[in-house]
């Protein structure tokens, strides 16, 4: 917020457009999970969201749930312009099966459900732990957890005290190394926790795996499981329920072929919806455009 603030006012100074990426709704989120709690901060803090929205030549949200929050606030319709994230394809091959990461870990012949991304409190994975406890009786299943964050250390102990030998956690991986870490799974599974606020978003690991032919198991409610459901590319499952989890993963280790289906109908899904050089030029036009006035 005081990188946006500084940035209206040196847009006013210079006497030129100001452009506002909504990537998040904060302080919604922060106020959502507990990290902002004091009332003082809360008020001055959306004080200036509202004061950020209503004075933005154009403001570009990446998730059509953040429209509604936005006006809420404050924000001008004309003002609005929605651009996802997206994806690139190109980085990702689907039909590479990942060998040696699945050698290196030990995963040879297993179905591999796997977690990439940040290991915080939004991120809910206690649901996954959950989830691999149940299918621990189902020794083919195996569940990676790729990344790093404040909550992975409690994770790591957690899992080895339920003894969860169908769990791995390995470490973070920089976003240009991902697409041999992704062809290794089997299943994406993308998660947050059962908060009003984070049905929002679009999480762009859903596109990442979209992109790479693999299945998702989505614990997010909104508007990303309308893209998961309209692409008829995995499961959508209430978040926040470990058995609903478990059950989607099972599903789709009993049946290898439609799984596979399922991810080959993402990557067209995303081929053709959210692929980012073409997102790219929609940047770039929405850019001019406010540029000419």
């Amino acid at each position: 917020m005081p990188q946006a603030v500084a940035a209206w006012g040196v847009a006013r100074l210079r006497r030129v457009p100001w452009v506002f990426e909504v990537r998040d709704l904060w302080p919604e989120f922060a106020v959502a999970v507990g990290a902002l709690r004091n009332p003082i901060w809360i008020w001055l803090a959306r004080t200036w969201e509202s004061f950020l929205y209503r004075h933005a030549d154009r403001l570009i949200l990446n998730s059509p749930g953040f429209v509604e929050p936005v006006l809420a606030r404050g924000a001008r319709p004309s003002a609005i312009v929605s651009i996802p994230n997206g994806v690139d394809p190109g980085m990702f091959d689907p039909t590479s099966d990942g060998g040696e990461l699945r050698t290196r870990l030990g995963l040879e012949g297993k179905f591999v459900a796997l977690y990439a991304g940040a290991h915080g409190v939004s991120n809910d994975l206690a649901v996954v732990l959950g989830a691999a406890e149940i299918l621990l009786t189902e020794p083919r299943i195996a569940f990676v957890l790729v990344g790093d964050g404040r909550e992975k250390a409690a994770l790591v102990r957690d899992a080895k005290q339920r003894s969860l030998i169908n769990v791995i956690f390995a470490e973070a991986v920089a976003k240009a190394e991902m697409a041999p870490v992704l062809a290794a799974a089997d299943c994406g599974i993308a998660i947050l926790k059962p908060l009003p606020a984070y049905r929002t978003t679009y999480p762009n690991k859903v596109f990442d795996y979209m992109a790479a032919g693999r299945p998702i198991v989505l614990a997010v409610d909104g508007p990303i499981r309308e893209v998961v459901e309209g692409a008829r590319a995995g499961f959508a499952v209430p978040p926040g329920d470990p058995v609903a989890l478990a059950d989607a993963v099972r599903r789709l280790a009993a049946d290898r072929a439609a799984a596979r289906e399922m991810g080959r109908r993402g990557r067209s899904y995303v081929e053709a919806h959210f692929d980012r050089s073409v997102l790219a030029r929609s940047l770039e036009e929405t850019l001019r455009a406010v540029a000419r006035g």
